[in-house]
Formats: C-alpha cells, structure tokens, sequence
C-alpha cells in the first residue's frame, strides 16, 4: 500500500487527501497543514515511487490512470474514508482526473492547483526532446531542464530548488513510468465524464504560468461546476 500520513481532528471531520507533483512527495504541503487541521481531518499520499512509498512498487509496466486511482482508493478504504476532498497539485491534478472517471462517488470536491489538462504545441516540442533524451542522459539532467523551463525566473528560484531537490530521491525506472504518464495528461482529462458529473472543482492557476494556465481555462468552460482562479504575482 502507499505510505501516507494522516492528522486526524475528530471522527465527525470531513476529510481532506492531499496529492503531490512529479517527483515530489507530501511534505510539499508543509504550508497548509496548519491552516487546514483546524477544520478537517488531513491525509497526505505518496504516490508510487516517491518519498515514503519509494519501495512501492506494484508490478506494472507502466501507470494507467486506472491503476493509479485503486492505489489511492485502497489507502480510502483501509482507513474506512467513504468520501473526502481532493487537492491535487501538477501530477496530482491528472491522478484526480482519472480518480473521477474511475471513482466518482468518493469525490466530494477538488482542488486542482497547477493543473495540466492539455498540452501547447510549445509543451509538445518539449516532451517530444524529453522522450528522445530520456535513453541518453541522466535523468535528473532533463528534470532540471524541465524545472528552468516552467520556473525560469528569479523569484522562481527557492521553488525551483525544492523541486528539484526532492527530485533526487526519485529512481529512474520511476521517473520513466510516471513522465509517461504525465504524457497522456490530455488522454486523461479528455475522458473525464463531465455533462453529468456533480463534483465541483477549482483550478488555481499563477499569472506566470505560461504553459499550462491556457489550457485549463479553455477546458473547463464546459464544466459548470469547473471554476478557475487565477493567482497574480504580489
């Protein structure tokens, strides 16, 4: 099972489950435990190959947002959670849009937070050099390439750093798996059931996010339960 940990604050408490990046792991929401444990109980996953749940390591060729989304229901039920919100960050936004197709009745609301729903042809190109120097260079090298790229400026540069530090602990098989994933983020999305879906949903966006605010704001006009905010740089 995924590692994940949980800050419970009474039985009665709606839940709240926590979903890290690419690379990442749950001590990426450091900043919200605070604010949030006064009102719900918390729970931070790991997803496969990162951080506490490195070793965890089903036997699969490659992720599928089916059997993405049983890992994360398993940990829901082993800890007897019927429903819960959702936050979702990057990799874990795509993890959420296919734990609404396969899982929807465990959904009570999501957050999607840099969220990735299809790609520009610039983000294509990138993937595109990405897949054909993945057999070639380490893989950290791209991953720091990739981190310049979506966080080029300087004020970018202390999260820039944490990402690309928490990215080290990351194996190479794992990498591969989850960068293809991450490829078929516009596949994902697009099979989301959303004419009679009642899930309400919040994409938060930054101003500065030049490659994927774009996109999520021209996807989710059809969705009238969909609303996106948009954080502008102080």
């Amino acid at each position: 099972m995924l590692h994940y940990t949980t800050y419970t604050l009474s039985k009665k408490a709606e839940w709240v489950v926590f979903l890290h990046g690419f690379g990442g792991n749950s001590n990426i929401w450091y900043k919200q435990v605070d604010a949030f444990k006064k009102h719900f109980n918390l729970l931070f996953i790991d997803l496969s190959g990162h951080g506490g749940s490195a070793l965890y390591r089903p036997d699969r060729l490659h992720y599928t947002e089916e059997g993405v989304s049983k890992d994360i229901v398993n940990v829901l039920d082993s800890l007897s959670i019927e429903k819960a919100h959702f936050a979702g960050i990057s990799l874990g936004s795509i993890v959420l849009h296919g734990l609404q197709q396969f899982a929807p009745e465990r959904i009570q609301s999501m957050i999607l937070a840099g969220a990735i729903t299809h790609f520009t042809p610039f983000a294509k190109a990138l993937l595109k050099t990405g897949d054909w120097l993945k057999g070639l260079v380490p893989f950290m090298w791209l991953y720091k390439l990739f981190a310049y790229i979506l966080m080029p400026k300087k004020h970018h540069e202390k999260s820039r750093s944490f990402f690309i530090q928490e990215a080290k602990k990351l194996q190479r098989q794992e990498f591969l798996k989850w960068y293809q994933f991450v490829a078929k983020a516009p596949e994902v999305f697009s099979k989301m059931k959303t004419e009679n879906c009642k899930i309400p949903k919040i994409y938060i966006m930054g101003s500065q996010d030049y490659m994927f605010v774009g996109p999520v704001k021209h996807d989710t006009i059809k969705d009238k339960l969909a609303s996106v905010h948009i954080i502008q740089r102080l």
